[in-house]
């Protein structure tokens, strides 16, 4: 089975997650970001979820994280939990 490793930042609003991805894109650091915004208990780790496969992860968040290539941030994806902006780690 095909492990990836990402690390994201979960959020309330859309409006949020736009302007943390805009940060990101202009050389923003994306942990730091995490460690800050996050609403996510992994925002102390960086935004770091570690390694997961296939079915894992709610299915939005999965799709996403699966077709994001390796070093890219995904634009937000909308979850039950909120909008998030997934980092693919490897």
């Amino acid at each position: 089975m095909k492990k990836i490793n990402a690390a994201h930042i979960l959020v309330k609003t859309l409006e949020e997650a736009t302007s943390l991805k805009e940060q990101v894109t202009k050389g923003a650091d994306f942990a730091q970001l995490a460690r800050k915004f996050s609403l996510c208990p992994s925002s102390q780790d960086g935004g770091i979820l570690g390694f997961f496969g296939a079915g894992q992860m709610v299915k939005a968040f999965e799709d996403v994280a699966f077709a994001t290539n390796v070093g890219e941030v995904s634009d937000p994806v909308q979850t039950q939990f909120g909008y998030h902006l997934i980092h693919r780690l490897y």
